[in-house]
C-alpha cells in the first residue's frame, strides 16, 4: 500500500555513502509516497524504477503550473525550486528548444571534442603532480575540467569563470530565494552581454553559442537563455559526478585496483559512478498536468510529482544488491540522464569527461587513497547539484 501519512523531506542520512534508512524503509513497501518537501509543501515522492522510467517520458507530467504563485515548491531556488515554462506552450517549446540545442551535442560531435578532453585532463594533472601530494582534486581537477570544457564548447571566455560559477552556485542556491534570484538575473545578463559580442565578431561557426546567435527565429535573449542554461547544466552535474565518482573508487579501493588492473572497464565503471552515488531523497519535479493514478495513488492535477532518480536506481527489483558499488556490474539502464523526451543532451559530453577522467587518474595516480575518512567529507547540502566542497587525497 503506498504511503498515506506525509513523509518530511530531506530524510536524515547517518553517512555521506549510504541511504537514509527511511528513504529505503518507505521504497520496500510501495513506489510512491505523500511527502512534505523541504519548504513544507505537498507532493508525490516516486521511487520505483519503472515508475519513475515511465513517468519520466508521460505527457501528463511538466514543468509548468497553470497558477504557479499556488504550487507546491521543492526548495528556494528560482532556477529549480518551483514552476517553470508557460502551461499552455510548454510541450512546444520544450520540443522547439531541444530541436535547436541537440545537434549541437550529438555523439559525433562529442567523439571528436574528445582529444582536447585529454589534453586539458592532462594539464589539469601535470598541475596536480607538480604541487602534490596532498592535493584537493575536487579544486585540482572536479571543478576547473568541466568549466573549461564548457566554455570551449559553448564559446565563453574562461576567464570569466570565477564570475560565472558564483552565479551558477547563487542561482542553484536552494534555501536562499533573493539570492538565488539575483544569481539567475546576474546569469541572463551576462548571457546578453555575450550574445551581442557573438553578433558582433560575425563568427558563426565559432562555437554554440555564435551558433545559436546565427540561427533564424532566435532572438537574442533566447539564446541568451539558452546558452546560459547549457553553462550551468553542463559544468555543475559534471563537477559533482566527477567529485563523487572519486570518492566512491577510493572509498572502495579494491573497486579502484580492479581499474588499475583492468584499464578496460572504464566504460561500466562509469556507468556505475552515474548510477551509485545518487542514493536518492530528492527527486526531479513534476507538476500534473491532468488527474492521473500512479500505482494506486490518485494525482490531482496541478500536485507537485517528484521522480526520485537516484532511488529509482537504487530499486533492489532491478539492481541487484544495489546500495553495493561495482563496477563490474552488467549495465541495467540507470536513470541518471533521464529518459525519453526529456533525456538530457548533455549525456554523450558527461561520459567522454567521466570515462577521460578515470581513465587518466588510475594510469597517472595509480596509488591514490583519500586523505580523510568519507564521513569526514563534506557536501555541499544547499545548493541543487550537491557535491563536495574538497576531496583531500595524497598518493
Amino acid at each position: 500500500m503506498p504511503s498515506t501519512a506525509p513523509v518530511q523531506l530531506p530524510f536524515e542520512q547517518v553517512h555521506p555513502m549510504r541511504p537514509a534508512p527511511l528513504l529505503r524503509e518507505l521504497q520496500a513497501r510501495s513506489p510512491v509516497h505523500a511527502v512534505r518537501t523541504a519548504v513544507g509543501d505537498p507532493a508525490w515522492l516516486v521511487t520505483g524504477y519503472e515508475e519513475v522510467r515511465r513517468l519520466l517520458d508521460d505527457d501528463r507530467l511538466g514543468r509548468s503550473h497553470p497558477e504557479p504563485e499556488r504550487a507546491s515548491r521543492t526548495g528556494e531556488s528560482a532556477m529549480f525550486g518551483g514552476p517553470m515554462g508557460d502551461f499552455d506552450t510548454e510541450q512546444a517549446d520544450h520540443r522547439r528548444m531541444r530541436s535547436l540545442l541537440q545537434p549541437h551535442f550529438s555523439p559525433r560531435r562529442m567523439r571528436a571534442l574528445r582529444g582536447r578532453v585529454e589534453t586539458l585532463t592532462a594539464d589539469l594533472l601535470d598541475e596536480m603532480a607538480a604541487t602534490g601530494p596532498p592535493a584537493d582534486l575536487h579544486a585540482a581537477l572536479a571543478l576547473p575540467l568541466p568549466i573549461a570544457v564548457i566554455c570551449e564548447l559553448l564559446g565563453v571566455p574562461y576567464e570569466d569563470r570565477a564570475q560565472f560559477r558564483t552565479w551558477t552556485q547563487a542561482a542553484a542556491d536552494i534555501t536562499d530565494r533573493a539570492r538565488s534570484e539575483r544569481g539567475l538575473a546576474e546569469l541572463f545578463a551576462y548571457g546578453q552581454r555575450l550574445m551581442a559580442r557573438k553578433r558582433a565578431e560575425g563568427d558563426p561557426d565559432a562555437d554554440v553559442i555564435s551558433r545559436l546567435a546565427a540561427t533564424d527565429g532566435v532572438g537574442d535573449d533566447e539564446a541568451a537563455a539558452m546558452g546560459m542554461f547549457l553553462l550551468f547544466a553542463g559544468h555543475e552535474t559534471t563537477v559533482a559526478a566527477i567529485d563523487e565518482g572519486a570518492l566512491w573508487l577510493l572509498a572502495h579501493p579494491e573497486q579502484w585496483q580492479a581499474l588499475v588492473t583492468d584499464p578496460s572497464r572504464i566504460e561500466a565503471a562509469v556507468e556505475e559512478i552515474l548510477r551509485a552515488p545518487g542514493l536518492g531523497g530528492g527527486g526531479i519535479p513534476r507538476y500534473a498536468r491532468t488527474d492521473l493514478e500512479i500505482s494506486g495513488v490518485r494525482v490531482r492535477a496541478g500536485d507537485l510529482v517528484l521522480l526520485d532518480i537516484g532511488a529509482a536506481n537504487h530499486d533492489a527489483a532491478v539492481f541487484a544488491d544495489p546500495d553495493r558499488f561495482d563496477i563490474d556490474r552488467p549495465a541495467a539502464g540507470h536513470l541518471s540522464f533521464g529518459h525519453g523526451a526529456r533525456y538530457c543532451i548533455g549525456a554523450p559530453l558527461a561520459r567522454v569527461e567521466l570515462q577521460v577522467v578515470f581513465s587518466q587518474l588510475i594510469a597517472r595516480f595509480p596509488t591514490l587513497k583519500p586523505d580523510c575518512a568519507p564521513e569526514e567529507v563534506t557536501f555541499n547540502a544547499n545548493v541543487l547539484t550537491g557535491g563536495l566542497v574538497a576531496l583531500p587525497v595524497s598518493w
